[in-house]
Order: structure tokens, then sequence, then C-alpha cells
């Protein structure tokens, strides 16, 4: 996306020569200044510029992803992570009882700017013959504020993935909510291969039914069922309906990701 724009007043270097003299100029132009030699003169082609808007705006999409976990985590209802603590940051000035999300807030915010400016860019590529006097001056709007945005919503992820305080108990408080339910699909896929596909899944959702009716866990539930209890036996189903022992492949995808760094 960084390439060099030379070609005079409307894009044909004619002030310069005819043919290959004049493209010289820009190619040695191009590498004075440590950018791409474009193939053609691209006064009014404006997609480089549209493209690094686009980029800044996925960016603060997937920044804005995660700002908006970690504000719904924090809420009293979940409580499972909060932002860093600060002394006297976040507090609200009437209920002296909150700690809000302030870098939350903001990431959330640059996204939804960002996307703005996003459509800014893609504006300004429509102009029209070779010179617009209206259109780049969105460019002038969408491009250093976008860049802006992006670098503030950086800083704030920084410091608030730097120092995301994670309630485990909180977030065991609440994988128990379902008394087991959460995880019938392991008591399923567990059943499976000893009573075929379709039982186990008719078998486990019966016991999911039982088990809200009258509000037991799905363990106890199933530990009274002999077609499940039998071929699994209870030491089996206490492990499939515990539901830190169905992580999957999320511990490898993570150790994927950042060993891609």
């Amino acid at each position: 996306m960084l390439v060099a724009e030379f070609g005079g007043a409307v894009g044909t270097l004619a002030s310069l020569g005819h043919g290959e003299t004049a493209l010289r100029t820009v190619g040695e132009l191009a590498r004075e200044l440590s950018l791409a030699e474009p193939a053609i003169t691209w006064h009014v082609a404006r997609d480089t510029i549209a493209e690094t808007v686009q980029f800044l705006a996925l960016l603060g999409g997937s920044l804005g992803k995660i700002a908006d976990d970690v504000m719904l985590m924090s809420a009293t209802e979940f409580g499972e992570a909060s932002e860093p603590f600060v002394e006297g940051r976040g507090s609200s000035s009437t209920m002296p009882q909150k700690r809000n999300p302030i870098s939350c807030g903001v990431i959330i915010a640059a996204a939804r700017v960002l996307r703005q400016q996003a459509g800014l860019a893609l504006d300004a590529m429509v102009n029209s013959f070779e010179r617009n006097a209206a259109a780049w001056h969105l460019e002038w709007v969408a491009v250093p504020e976008a860049f802006g945005y992006v670098a503030g919503a950086l800083r704030q992820t920084v410091f608030l993935a730097g120092g995301l305080i994670v309630d485990r108990a909180g977030m065991e408080k609440n994988l128990g909510l379902t008394h087991g339910l959460i995880v019938a699909e392991a008591v399923m896929m567990g059943l499976a291969p000893l009573i075929g596909r379709n039982e186990a899944h008719h078998l486990v959702t019966a016991a999911c039914g039982k088990a809200i009716e009258t509000n037991r866990p799905l363990y106890d539930v199933l530990l009274e069922t002999e077609e499940a209890a039998g071929p699994l036996g209870a030491d089996r189903l206490k492990a499939l309906t515990d539901p830190a022992n169905y992580l999957g492949a999320a511990q490898a995808m993570v150790d994927r990701v950042l060993g891609g760094r």
C-alpha cells in the first residue's frame, strides 16, 4: 500500500518527456523515499488509501470485540473478569460501589468511529475524471483520524489485557448454573460408541428434561438412569458432567496462535 505518486498535473508526466525517461524519474523518486514504484499514475485510483483505512477499521473491530466481551464479563450478573484496578479509576460519581470499564468503553467507541472512517475512505474512491476537488478532502479526515483512533484503542487494549483480572470462582459458579446441562453433549458423545448415536441423544435429552423439571444436577439423574450409568459407570459419568473436562482443543488453539506471532 505504500506506493509513490508522481505524475504531474494530470498524471501523464508530460513535463518530463516521453516514455521510459519519465518513468525512470518516478522509479528513482520511489527508491529515494523507500516506497514501491507504481505501474501507473494513481491520482484518482485511491484503493491503496482505502485499503489502509479498511485495515485499521478491521483492527479496531477486533479490539472492540475483546473489549465488549470484557465489559459484559465485568457486569455483576456475570462477574468473571474486569479491567485492571487503579485507585480511583472508574469510580462512579454517584454510585461508589461501581468500577466502570473505562478502557472497554473507549475501545468500543473507537471501533465504531473507525467503521465510519472506513466508509469515508470508500466514498473517496469515487471521484470524477483525473482530478477531483472534493473527494480527497474525505481522506484528509479519514486517514489521520483512523490512525489516531487505532493508536488509542491499541494503547487501551494493551493496558486492559496486561492487567486483566480473572475471577476463576465466578467462572466456575456460572458454569455450574445449569447443574451440568452445559456439558450434556459430552455425556451424549461418551455414550454414543456404547449404545449408538441416536439412542444416546434420546436418552440424554430425556435426562436433561428431568433434571430441569426436578431442579436436580444432570449427574444425579443420569446416575439413576440404568441405560447411562450401566455402560459408563459413576466415575465416568462424573467426569463427563464436569465442564473442566470438556475443553476440547481450546488450549492447543491458543498455543498455535501465540506460537505464530
